[in-house]
């Protein structure tokens, strides 16, 4: 396995891909993708690990994941939409998709100390 990849609470809050850029600081309030959520992500391109599951929270349309060493910033629009933008260090990631009922999935993309990465995530109410 090669030395870059992201810490594992980053590659949670790519799971859930989520919007930062556009939506940082709307508040939607208590929406329908509330609550906790099992994430897989994959790696396709690059030197990242694999595979990785984490668990991560939606409160009020926001990302929340109880880990450290990183700075995150989500959303999942009331239609589901998702985006998340991080950064731990100088390695940084962004991510995208959709959620609709239980279930969701997209793609991610992030810069690491050995270069670039990208893949997919998929998602599942728990």
């Amino acid at each position: 396995m090669s030395s870059y990849r992201l810490p594992p609470t980053t590659a949670v809050i790519l799971a859930l891909a989520m919007s930062y850029s556009a939506m940082s600081g709307t508040a939607f309030g208590r929406s329908a993708y509330d609550g906790d959520w099992s994430v897989l992500i994959a790696t396709n391109r690059g030197a990242c690990g694999s595979s990785y599951r984490y668990g991560v929270r939606i409160s009020d349309g926001r990302v929340i994941y109880d880990g450290s060493m990183i700075t995150m910033h989500g959303q999942v629009t009331p239609k589901g939409a998702v985006r998340v933008m991080l950064q731990s260090g100088n390695q940084w990631a962004n991510g995208s998709g959709r959620l609709i009922n239980n279930r969701g999935g997209g793609v991610w993309k992030g810069q690491g100390t050995d270069g670039t990465c990208s893949g997919t995530w998929t998602a599942e109410r728990r």
